[in-house]
């Protein structure tokens, strides 16, 4: 199942934005292969929408409205005790997934720091030598300018 651009990217689909994180784009595709998950995530996407609202509200409404039970609706109550139980499951698997999807940028991101830092340690260690290059061909032209006969040539050891 390819993964799907959210809404936002496609209302603005004429701006150029970042590209998806390929990391969390693997992660999708991944979790895309198990029918479980795919079932697990269209359930968390409905329960968290308007239409579950309305569909509930309708349901409440025509369940009291047409009195398919009496008060104090004994059976309504079950069943939406059972809804709430399967629901809240639903919702930790969502968190579960949320939680699996920072837990892989904060990898990314801690192999991105110590890749720059690694970096940073060769950028230093170059700036170390073309300072000393820089010192070593300063005091070459000055003796040289000066008349005094210059030490070996800096580069002459290279």
């Amino acid at each position: 199942m390819p993964t799907q651009q959210s809404v936002v990217l496609k209302r603005v689909g004429h701006v150029n934005l970042l590209e998806p994180n390929p990391v969390l784009v693997e992660h999708a595709i991944k979790r895309a292969e198990s029918v479980q998950n795919r079932i697990a995530d269209r359930i968390t996407t409905f329960a968290g929408s308007m239409a579950f609202v309305y569909i509930h509200v309708l349901w409440f409404g025509c369940w009291i409205g047409f009195r398919v039970e009496h008060y104090p609706y004994g059976l309504l109550t079950m069943i939406v005790s059972l809804e709430a139980i399967f629901l809240s499951t639903f919702v930790m698997i969502s968190q579960n997934r949320a939680d699996a999807k920072r837990q892989i940028i904060a990898d990314q991101q801690w192999q991105t720091v110590k890749e720059e830092d690694r970096q940073n340690e060769e950028l230093l260690d170059l700036s170390r030598q073309i300072l000393e290059l820089t010192k070593a061909v300063h005091s070459y032209a000055a003796a040289r300018a000066s008349g005094v006969s210059p030490p070996a040539s800096p580069l002459a050891d290279s």
